[in-house]
């Protein structure tokens, strides 16, 4: 489990294709690595990938075919920077909210502008997602903890203060820039959870499974 806060700004220093999936190199930067150990999770741009092996200046990790078909890893190039942070201890402090590193979809960027000392996003989420975003609930993007702003259909929007701005990869944000999109947990349980005994049939939520649950009263 992870939080959110990016810890550190690392860059991708090798690809090696093997037998359709992908081994990935990664330098840290300013990550410090001293209590990582192989086996260990490190989310790289949202994604929870397991620590294969630890040349001193970063680490490996396998891609699988899965992740390489749901997140952005696999448009990545030598040299691209990406969002790290070391997974959860006991003794973590929660500052953002609580993400799996596990991606939900890939987004795209709409626009970008300044505001004041601020820059506003607006993104787009793939349509099966949308229902999860809500206002002022929370959103992983790239691994970063946000808090939405606001949402119209499936576009969202993002304040990013000077910090986060400096401290991540949005400074390389662009019109059509493609992020990986991890929704809040809690929206992805919650629905489940509404769906009451209509789970175990895979039925899709509806006015009707939520008054034949008892959660509307008409």
């Amino acid at each position: 489990m992870f939080t959110g806060i990016i810890q550190a700004v690392g860059e991708i220093a090798a690809m090696e294709p093997r037998g359709g999936d992908l081994r990935l190199r990664i330098r840290t930067g300013k990550l410090d690595l001293a209590d990582v150990a192989i086996g260990d999770s490190i989310a790289t741009s949202g994604v929870c990938l397991t620590v294969t092996g630890l040349p001193g200046d970063g680490y490996w990790a396998d891609v699988s075919v899965e992740s390489l078909n749901l997140t952005t890893l696999g448009d990545r190039e030598p040299g691209d920077r990406v969002n790290l942070e070391k997974s959860l201890t006991p003794t973590s402090r929660l500052g953002g909210h609580i993400v799996s590193g596990h991606v939900d979809g890939v987004g795209t960027v709409c626009s970008v502008s300044r505001d004041a000392r601020s820059w506003r996003y607006v993104m787009s989420a793939p349509a099966e997602l949308s229902r999860y975003i809500a206002q002022k609930g929370s959103i992983t993007v790239d691994g970063t903890s946000l808090t939405v702003n606001a949402v119209r259909g499936c576009e969202f929007e993002l304040n990013i203060i000077p910090q986060t701005f400096d401290e991540t990869v949005f400074s390389e944000y662009r019109e059509g820039s493609r992020v990986n999109l991890e929704v809040d947990v809690i929206a992805r349980y919650l629905e489940r959870l509404l769906q009451g005994n209509e789970a175990a049939t895979s039925a899709p939520l509806s006015m009707d499974t939520l008054r034949a649950s008892g959660f509307i009263n008409d």
